[in-house]
């Protein structure tokens, strides 16, 4: 996570009721905010960080530090402070009040003022006794509990020391002899400090164990770019990234892995400065009731556009029509490093508006897959409208060119996409395809 934290913080006193600037979108709008007059860990401080932070921030888990305990939050109090001013963290993007989605972590207005004047009043403890118990996690391996399938690289990927990012694809078989359907996905990064996120991808053509076989080097799985796998994924599993949490489909649906359709697991890595070692594990759970719908994924993209050098908030925009009835159960943004934002909605055949998910501060190190709380329904002649906006400028730090030149569709991290990923399912039986 190349920027995901600073230490600098904001130095002014909030008193007994602090003003505090909500972005609840691009303007942003002053609300008063209360806040106690002294701020402590026990009070005010632990059941925010035992609510939002401790699921990953604890030993043996995917953040870099653990905030266990005063001690150990005490240590990063700027930096809690900082990242929650900036919503850097808990990592989730979408804005609020723009679509409803299960599993939101976010914090309130309230929450993030206690936390900057915890951090002011330079992080007392208060009393001790007055702590809450600190959240108790499964003691297994996997959150979920046991798995039905383990996918494990057959030997560690080595990875080395410096240069641009890596995008391996390692390439399973279950083995199946007939359907198989998966309930859900979680990962367990070998080496935390290099993996950014993984993605499970469906290839009902076999052309991943070519392109495995072509691969120049020694080692298992190929290397592709940009976020791509090097041909057109049949199907997606879904994907994970520090913060995010494992969650079923809903009940009567589940993914399909017909025989002999490979799982391609993409590994974004990031180079440390030295030689690292991974060998990361996925879990898969495979349904037990009975599978009514298939969820399948649908590629709502615009190839066609370019953003020209120089341009701050360049707009590209689409439509896709919905060619079947349909059930809409998540969302997943996706652009690379010149993305400014991305909102979109669904447009039915009576002109009706339906919100779908809004990012209005793209972060390339954080595509989420967004998870309805109540799946949608929607229509055949229904369309999926998008519109993203890019930064060409000087001014985005991201801009991997300088000076920028003109940027098109591409596999390459340098290069743009104009994508939202929909997880789905056909109603009324059939597959739609795409």
């Amino acid at each position: 996570m190349s920027n995901m934290i600073k230490t600098a913080i904001m130095c002014a006193a909030l008193g007994f009721a602090g003003l505090l600037s909500l972005q609840t979108g691009p303007k942003a709008t002053t609300v008063k905010v209360e806040t106690p007059e002294k701020v402590t860990y026990a009070e005010h401080v632990a059941p925010i960080i035992n609510k939002h932070c401790i699921s990953c921030h604890r030993p043996g888990d995917v953040a870099p530090f653990s905030l266990v305990g005063f001690d150990a939050a005490k240590k990063q109090h700027t930096m809690i402070a900082s990242a929650a001013d900036a919503k850097r963290m808990p990592p989730w993007k979408a804005v609020e009040g723009y679509g409803d989605f299960k599993g939101e972590n976010r914090l309130s207005a309230q929450e993030i003022a206690i936390l900057k004047k915890w951090s002011i009043q330079n992080a007392a403890r208060g009393d001790a006794k007055k702590e809450p118990p600190t959240p108790v996690f499964p003691k297994t391996e996997w959150s979920h509990g046991t798995p039905d399938k383990v996918l494990q690289l057959n030997k560690p990927f080595e990875l080395e020391s410096e240069g641009p990012d890596v995008y391996r694809n390692f390439v399973f078989d279950l083995g199946n002899t007939e359907d198989v359907y998966i309930k859900a996905m979680d990962v367990r990064p070998g080496n935390k400090a290099v993996v950014h996120h993984v993605i499970g991808f469906l290839d009902a053509s076999g052309r991943s164990v070519q392109l495995e076989k072509n691969s120049p080097d020694d080692q298992d799985g190929y290397s592709s770019s940009g976020g791509g796998i090097g041909l057109i994924p049949s199907g997606a599993l879904g994907g994970w990234a520090p913060g995010v949490m494992v969650q079923e489909t809903e009940p009567g649906v589940a993914f399909k892995v017909s025989p002999g359709t490979k799982i391609v697991l993409q590994i974004h890595y990031h180079k440390s400065g030295k030689p690292e070692r991974d060998q990361t594990k996925v879990a898969l759970y495979y349904a037990k009731e009975k599978i009514e719908r298939t969820q399948e994924i649908f590629w709502a993209a615009n190839p066609m556009f370019r953003i020209p050098p120089g341009a701050k908030s360049h707009a590209v925009n689409w439509s896709t029509p919905l060619p079947a009835d349909a059930t809409i159960y998540t969302v997943m943004p996706h652009m690379h490093l010149l993305g400014k934002s991305m909102k979109a909605h669904v447009e039915t055949p009576q002109g009706n508006k339906i919100p779908l998910v809004w990012v209005d501060s793209w972060d390339f190190n954080w595509q989420l897959v967004y998870t309805l709380k109540q799946p949608l329904e929607v229509k055949r002649g229904s369309k999926l409208v998008v519109n993203a906006v890019y930064d060409n400028s000087t001014e985005n730090p991201n801009n991997p060119n300088d000076p920028p030149r003109p940027i098109t569709w591409g596999e390459e991290t340098t290069d743009e996409m104009a994508l939202l990923v929909v997880g789905y399912s056909v109603n009324g039986g059939g597959r739609q395809r795409r």
